[in-house]
């Protein structure tokens, strides 16, 4: 019979790609991993690795057991969560990933809000940024996370359930009294500016460039900050301008200027959760708490990105 924790291994390893990643996320030597997948191959009579240069990777039926595995590790969480909360209300661990700007605006409230309700649910909260937010979802170290439809780098694809949010302007943030005028601006303007940018391969620091590039120069970076406040600080200092989303933005206690962009620039936020498997109460339960916090905070988003509990989406071609 095979081992259900060998099994994550073999999924760890299509989705991470080499042992040594593996061996990281699950805090074990490289190998120990190689070990387990060995007894892996034993106990299923099958080769599911080859040799690829000093690196393995899987053969046709590795690939084919490590996806049918990501399915039933996930029904085997969801029967055993819904034996422990039968007839009971909503309740276990439901682990939330959130970018910085989501986490303060959405997921904290949100689960402020479900603590009074439900003393048995357990939420944990962890900061993600869009291009590790989805890998994390997908190897199973988070049950929903909060991200942007709008990170080209990671594609979504269809074993991910998405819920829309709400639709998060980009804003341009400049210091007290900036000489801007009112309304929208174009980004040429800035050009001579010293800019922050968040740091690099991040969703933030990406569009930022991109949208400076687009405006026809090459913005001068002074600083990189992993943190919208440290930004925010910067700015309000008069040391630099900077793209910041609104949610991270808006109720600020800094004392800065936004102006919106004079061709909008909007990112998507969107719940996401793994498709193999309905979802248990204890996550419907928080994907309902998040939608509810977003509807006031934006205008809600379109809808075109599909519905959650297995509704096809369309396609994107």
């Amino acid at each position: 019979m095979m081992n259900p924790w060998r099994l994550r291994l073999l999924g760890l390893l299509d989705t991470l790609g080499t042992v040594r990643a593996v061996a990281q996320a699950a805090h074990l030597s490289p190998s120990s991993v190689s070990q387990q997948l060995a007894v892996l191959e034993a106990e299923t009579g099958t080769q599911l690795l080859e040799r690829a240069g000093r690196r393995v990777r899987l053969t046709s039926a590795g690939l084919i057991l490590a996806q049918r595995a990501r399915s039933l590790l996930d029904q085997m969480d969801s029967v055993e969560t819904e034996l422990r909360g039968l007839g009971a209300e909503p309740a276990g661990l439901v682990r939330l990933g959130a970018f910085q700007s989501a986490i303060h605006t959405l997921a904290v409230p949100a689960v402020t809000r479900l603590a009074a309700g439900y003393p048995h649910l357990d939420v944990e909260i962890q900061e993600l940024e869009p291009h590790a937010s989805l890998p994390a979802l997908r190897v199973g170290d988070a049950d929903i996370v909060i991200t942007t439809t709008d990170f080209d780098e990671l594609p979504l694809g269809d074993d991910l359930d998405l819920v829309p949010l709400a639709a998060d302007p980009v804003l341009l943030v400049l210091p007290p009294g900036h000489p801007a005028g009112r309304g929208p601006v174009k980004l040429a303007a800035f050009a001579r500016e010293a800019w922050s940018f968040d740091i690099p391969q991040s969703y933030m620091a990406g569009l930022g460039l991109r949208l400076c590039r687009q405006a026809g120069f090459e913005p001068r970076v002074v600083c990189r900050f992993s943190n919208y406040m440290m930004a925010l600080q910067h700015v309000e200092a008069g040391l630099s301008v900077t793209l910041l989303p609104a949610l991270a933005t808006g109720n600020s206690r800094y004392q800065v200027s936004t102006r919106e962009l004079a061709t909008p620039v909007t990112r998507t936020i969107t719940a996401a959760i793994r498709r193999s498997t309905p979802a248990r109460a204890a996550v419907r339960v928080v994907l309902d708490a998040l939608r509810q916090r977003a509807r006031p905070l934006v205008e809600p988003a379109a809808t075109d990105a599909g519905e959650v509990w297995g509704t096809p989406r369309p396609s994107t071609d």
